[in-house]
């Protein structure tokens, strides 16, 4: 599944893999390009798989002509050995019926390879949302047991909400609670098959309707960058400007191009 840029397969035993769900608004995606950006990994592979869309396009991280023209394709593996952090980022939807065995094979090679843990980077619809969240902070978290007793501490010491469990089956009103994230794409799989296969795997999603996700982005990895310190605020006071997050050079046709002269 994995196929390395170099001869042989990298090292990450040890290492945190940051990734997102293709869910509302692309929220997951758009933070994971942020992370890269800023962070100027280095991509040490790709993943060679028949359950994504095809797809390929030009280099989302360009910082000049001469590395504009590298092509880029539906999931690829970034990499940042100081901070012991790779990240894969996915840029295209799931084939029908193709979405569990991808997770499936992702966590083996998870689990071949000795991360340390997974945290996945997600949305849900806001309009989903009960009395109580509606009332909260619109980030959640949720820990599969192999992780919780690693950093619940940590946790609890950032005041994080868990996420709420709800009726399995809504229209029902004795049916029983479990772990639901509407519009989360392949969140709830990835958080079930790391339950049961024993993965440290971490879920930060935040609540968030189709739009300018943009904000939404920068809030996901602050609240992330909260947790795993990935980069330092610009000053000494982190309460008097935003952390120096670098847009990806792709975001100025994040909306497509502008309106045609000819229209006025």
């Amino acid at each position: 599944m994995f196929v390395p840029c170099g001869e042989s397969a990298p090292d990450l035993a040890g290492y945190t893999l940051l990734m997102p769900a293709v869910s509302v608004g692309n929220v997951g995606q758009l933070a994971v390009d942020l992370i890269i950006s800023t962070l100027n990994m280095c991509k040490i592979g790709y993943f060679y798989t028949d359950c994504l869309v095809p797809m390929v396009g030009n280099n989302p991280y360009a910082t000049a002509e001469e590395n504009s023209a590298e092509l880029s394709t539906n999931a690829e593996v970034y990499s940042l050995p100081s901070k012991k952090l790779v990240a894969l980022q996915l840029r295209s939807i799931f084939i029908k019926y193709k979405s569990k065995p991808f997770c499936e094979k992702l966590l083996s090679w998870v689990k071949s390879s000795n991360c340390a843990k997974v945290i996945v980077l997600s949305s849900s619809h806001s309009y989903h949302r009960n009395d109580l969240q509606l009332r909260s902070t619109p980030f959640r978290y949720l820990l599969t047991p192999s992780l919780q007793k690693n950093v619940e501490s940590k946790i609890k010491s950032l005041n994080w909400e868990e996420m709420e469990k709800s009726p399995c089956i809504p229209e029902i009103s004795d049916s029983e609670f479990c772990v639901r994230v509407p519009g989360g794409g392949i969140t709830k799989t990835l958080y079930d098959e790391g339950c049961s296969k024993e993965i440290p795997l971490a879920v930060l999603l935040k609540f968030v309707s189709e739009g300018d996700n943009i904000p939404d982005a920068l809030g996901l990895v602050e609240h992330l960058n909260e947790w795993l310190q990935i980069i330092k605020p610009r000053c000494d006071d982190p309460t008097a400007s935003a952390l120096p997050w670098k847009i990806p050079s792709s975001w100025r046709l994040l909306f497509g191009s502008g309106l045609p002269p000819a229209l006025f």
